[in-house]
């Protein structure tokens, strides 16, 4: 069974008529004629019955076409993509972050890129720290943000590309709203508003506050940087946020401070799977970043 077989059989039953097929596919009409012929011997059954001048597929012909129809997209779906792998000005770029990084951060790259390649379309998915390795390594995304860098991963590799300030955002009528820094350990007796476990924040928090001497006590849980940010601002509690999570403005507004000791930070790092070639859209996109953040192009990804 040859794909040109496939083609003429699927031309043939859009058309219900051999003359009309062959024309459309600019071949003699013989040529489709032999090629329908051959397909039904091989499969030993008749894909066609004539009904006046037309053709008309049979039950299993209908079956089969089904069949075959889906086939041919999924090829046609497959050779686009190699095209776009290997054209840096088009295609898709598949990218991973974390939610912290979707208010600014990723708004703001991907309208940089996007001025200098405009016919680039980008795929979005958000996740947590476990979740967008997994994406990664499965090969569901090309590239990912990710944070805090891993240190040691067989199986991706990255560049560490910033490393930002987690603040603390109080209550506006908390007691210390008004300073210009504090120390973590001036909290110790305040009620936390954390991430959830799995949120790669939340860690970053724990152990700040264990070098600062205490155990953080937990009022709340959550799962977006706005509820924690709504919740700190409503008086239920205190936290740590990067500084990239507190741009966008509300009504309702927390206060927010420079932690002095200990520096809190959490480093970001752009990641894809190891030894293996990304689509040329996803190269000049990662050289894109590198320079974005101020890092050389040839810098050696981290293993």
């Amino acid at each position: 069974m040859e794909l040109r077989q496939l083609q003429y059989f699927v031309k043939v039953a859009q058309k219900e008529h051999v003359t009309q097929a062959a024309e459309e596919l600019h071949v003699a009409q013989s040529a489709v004629s032999r090629q329908i012929h051959q397909l039904e011997e091989e499969l030993g059954v008749n894909l066609f019955m004539q009904k006046g001048r037309n053709l008309h597929l049979t039950a299993v012909g209908q079956l089969f076409c089904n069949r075959i129809e889906a086939i041919l997209k999924d090829l046609d779906r497959a050779v686009n993509e190699v095209h776009e792998f290997l054209d840096p000005e088009h295609g898709e770029i598949r990218l991973g972050f974390p939610n912290s990084l979707g208010i600014h951060l990723i708004p703001s790259v991907v309208s940089e890129f996007r001025k200098l390649f405009p016919n680039v379309k980008f795929r979005f998915k958000q996740g947590t720290y476990p979740t967008l390795i997994r994406d990664v390594i499965s090969a569901e995304v090309d590239l990912a943000f990710i944070s805090p860098f891993p240190e040691s991963h067989d199986q991706v590799v990255g560049n560490v590309v910033l490393t930002e300030d987690l603040v603390a955002i109080l209550p506006p009528n908390h007691h210390l709203s008004g300073e210009q820094s504090i120390r973590l350990e001036q909290l110790k007796d305040d009620k936390f508003i954390l991430f959830s476990k799995g949120y790669s924040l939340r860690p970053i928090v724990w152990h700040a506050c264990l070098e600062a001497g205490f155990t953080p006590k937990v009022a709340f849980e959550g799962e977006e940087t706005d509820t924690i940010r709504g919740l700190v601002a409503a008086g239920m509690g205190v936290s740590l946020l990067p500084e990239m999570a507190l741009y966008q403005s509300f009504s309702l507004q927390p206060s927010r401070l420079r932690v002095s000791e200990p520096r809190v930070t959490r480093t970001i790092g752009l990641i894809h799977r190891t030894d293996e070639k990304l689509p040329l859209v996803a190269q000049s996109f990662r050289g894109f970043l590198l320079e974005y953040f101020g890092l050389d192009v040839d810098t050696p990804p981290i293993k």
